[in-house]
């Protein structure tokens, strides 16, 4: 017996299988079997007239809709995703707005809740994320080129106003390294290299911030957050890396107590700086950079292999300025050039508003500036918030973190504050100092209050080279290689977006570097919207599935069939390249198949979601280009919008109702009845119950 022949018992099981599913799977194939029994041979007869091969599923479309609701529909799922007001249904008045209270201010629904049992946890978690909070507030005043004290005045206002707007539980806001470096450098770019004035310094920061939190606020109000997903992770990566490598480089002013030092930003003329007069590095200075570096690497080590002496970390950065201050006080080594922080203002905030101006020139600049703060801030708040919810197993709202975020700086520009943004390493502590709710936050603002009241001389002696370091390290743990490396493992492209923002930071700026990663990134989505992905599918052998022969070289194409899927919706910007693809695929078939000629060409509909007259349109030369070559296009598994616009396109009707099948599978069974009988699959191993039936008919001359 020829191998590739079906043992005619295995085709009485496959039929009676067959008979068993078809009022299911067929739609109305009705048959009736005859059984003969001839020795140890059983035979199926199928009894003439019983199969109706032109009947198939019909694909239905979806009840008509208004413009208005299918409008209303698609911006709700626009800007409502989530669905927040769906608990408000159903409800009495006086609930719906004790509701909306706790909707904007996420205080009120938690502070009814608060347990006494919890405050012990806070307040350990509050007293833990103070002593890093202002070693690193003076450090990263200092980074963005402000004045010392504004950085412990952001530790103050805006943990209090995030424990009223935010959903977080961990989030420490304050003064953050990557959002300080960038208000820095946006500050000084704008201003030029030139341009020392510390009051316009001042203003632009502050100006800068109030846009900052204006920009992050509207985001959140009008619910438009998917604008920051632009900002993808291989971004992110890159930029943050490239930051962090370039301003870690520039504490080595301090680190080796340099006078003179470039304020440009790219990483040539940083080295440039660092050895163009190795003869004006101090040693005292480099004694204790080298010192103080050992000492938090040593911390942050034991930190992370020891879970429960988180605490050693935390407290180092304080540790390291009482030890600094204390060793500069009692040696005098600030009459040897060792620079000192200097008095501090005491007392809180003072307002800010005199610096806050309208109009003139800072305008501009000021608008620029805020929305790339914005943006990152944002950023910086969603996903680190997201991935310290995820440890306790609760959910952020992220359009009440960007609220949160933009009323932060939008008081915060008043109130003597430099912008604040989540901190990944406070968070880090806060946590695992066991924090249950935002008390801790206001815990440790207290005690930052209480330093700028009382405590602020105990600072006068502190080094600036103990900053640099605290800096220096921080930063240097924002240097990602191994993500880098994964991203490259999983996406090309996407690591092309990360190297663009890494280099172009390093090697001209941080606004270059965002924008030439962005744009890679957006080229990558109009790469997949106008190119998308196209397969040719087979049958998985004892399924009904099809799948693309690349990914499944077992599977197994019908002579005479082609059957192919296109995996992104049909515009205007892709409908013309899809066209091409499927003539393309024709021609090679026509040209390969010469034995069994094309009949048929299925196109799998399941991954397109939409389609739109351009779309439409491609399908009709399709159609008039296959008709001309004897190929009948059939059409698979369109969606509702798909098929609702086909109809009203016109296309259902120049293809017939008959050609739109609702499974890849029907649509294959239903072609193959249509081929000639030498056409059929009796030369494959994989046959399925109609092919079963076709192949029984002429072995009993029926």
């Amino acid at each position: 017996m020829d191998e590739h022949k079906i043992d005619e018992q295995q085709q009485a099981g496959q039929l009676e299988s067959y008979q068993n599913r078809s009022g299911e799977s067929r739609g109305g194939v009705e048959q009736s079997l005859s059984r003969i029994v001839s020795g140890s041979s059983e035979r199926y007869i199928v009894q003439p007239g019983s199969i109706n091969v032109h009947s198939m599923q019909e694909v239905q479309r979806a009840p008509r809709k208004s413009a208005f609701r299918k409008l209303s529909s698609a911006s709700r799922e626009t800007l409502f995703p989530d669905d927040p007001f769906r608990h408000f249904k159903n409800q009495p008045p006086v609930t719906k707005l004790a509701m909306a209270a706790q909707y904007v201010f996420p205080i009120l629904e938690w502070l009814p809740k608060y347990k006494q049992a919890y405050f012990k946890s806070d307040l350990i978690a509050g007293i833990t994320i103070a002593s890093l909070s202002i070693p690193q507030g003076i450090a990263y005043a200092r980074l963005a080129g402000l004045p010392a004290v504004l950085g412990l005045y952001t530790c103050v206002v805006p943990p209090v106003i995030y424990a009223l707007f935010g959903s977080s539980k961990d989030v420490a806001m304050g003064p953050e390294a990557v959002f300080a470096l960038l208000l820095g450098s946006l500050v000084r770019s704008e201003l030029g290299a030139h341009n020392e004035s510390v009051e316009d310094h001042l203003r632009l920061a502050f100006m800068a911030v109030f846009f900052a939190g204006l920009f992050q606020a509207m985001l959140g109000f009008f619910r438009l957050g998917f604008v920051i997903d632009f900002l993808s992770h291989a971004t992110t990566v890159g930029f943050m890396s490239g930051a962090s490598l370039v301003v870690a480089l520039q504490q080595f002013k301090g680190i080796l107590g340099l006078t003179h030092f470039t304020r440009k930003s790219d990483i040539v003329s940083v080295v440039h700086s660092i050895f163009q007069h190795p003869s004006q590095w101090n040693w005292r200075t480099i004694v204790f950079g080298v010192f103080f570096i050992s000492l938090l690497t040593t911390a942050r080590v034991i930190s992370k292999r020891k879970k429960r002496l988180f605490w050693v970390s935390a407290v180092a950065p304080v540790t390291s300025v009482a030890l600094s201050t204390l060793i500069v006080f009692l040696t005098r080594a600030d009459h040897h050039n060792v620079g000192i922080v200097g008095n501090l203002r005491k007392g809180l905030n003072p307002p800010s508003l005199r610096y806050l101006s309208f109009h003139g020139p800072f305008l501009v600049k000021s608008v620029k500036i805020g929305m790339v703060l914005g943006l990152v801030g944002l950023m910086q708040v969603i996903l680190v918030g997201r991935t310290f919810a995820s440890l306790k197993n609760y959910h952020i709202d992220g359009n009440k973190e960007m609220i949160a975020s933009g009323m932060i700086n939008l008081i915060g520009s008043c109130l003597s504050c430099m912008g604040s943004s989540a901190a990944m390493s406070r968070t880090a502590v806060n946590h695992n100092a066991g924090c249950k709710t935002p008390v801790s936050s206001i815990v440790m603002s207290a005690l930052v209050m209480v330093t700028l009241v009382a405590l602020t001389p105990l600072f006068h002696y502190t080094p600036n080279v103990i900053l640099s370091v605290i800096i220096f390290c921080a930063l240097v743990g924002l240097i990602d290689p191994v993500a880098a490396y994964e991203i490259w493992k999983v996406d090309k492209i996407d690591f092309l977006a990360c190297m663009g923002a890494f280099f172009g930071v390093i090697f001209h700026s941080i606004p270059l570097g965002l924008s030439v990663a962005v744009g890679i990134s957006v080229l990558k989505v109009l790469l997949h919207v106008t190119r998308p992905h196209a397969a040719i599918l087979g049958k998985i052998p004892g399924t009904s599935i099809y799948r693309s022969i690349e990914q499944y070289p077992q599977a197994i194409r019908v002579p005479g069939i082609l059957v192919v899927r296109i995996e992104a919706a049909i515009y205007f910007s892709n409908a013309n390249y899809v066209r091409e693809r499927i003539i393309r695929w024709i021609e090679q078939e026509t040209n390969l198949a010469k034995a069994s000629p094309l009949r048929f060409l299925v196109i799998d509909l399941s991954p397109v979601m939409s389609i739109d007259t351009s779309g439409i349109h491609a399908f009709v030369e399709i159609h008039r280009a296959l008709k001309a070559s004897d190929i009948q296009l059939v059409l698979a598994n369109p969606g509702a919008e798909v098929i609702e616009r086909l109809h009203r396109g016109g296309f259902v009707d120049i293809l017939g109702q008959r050609w739109i099948s609702l499974t890849v599978d029907d649509a294959v069974h239903y072609c193959s009845m249509q081929l000639p009988r030498d056409n059929n699959v009796d030369n494959h191993e994989d046959v399925s119950e109609c092919d079963v039936i076709v192949q029984i008919i002429p072995k009993f001359g029926l």
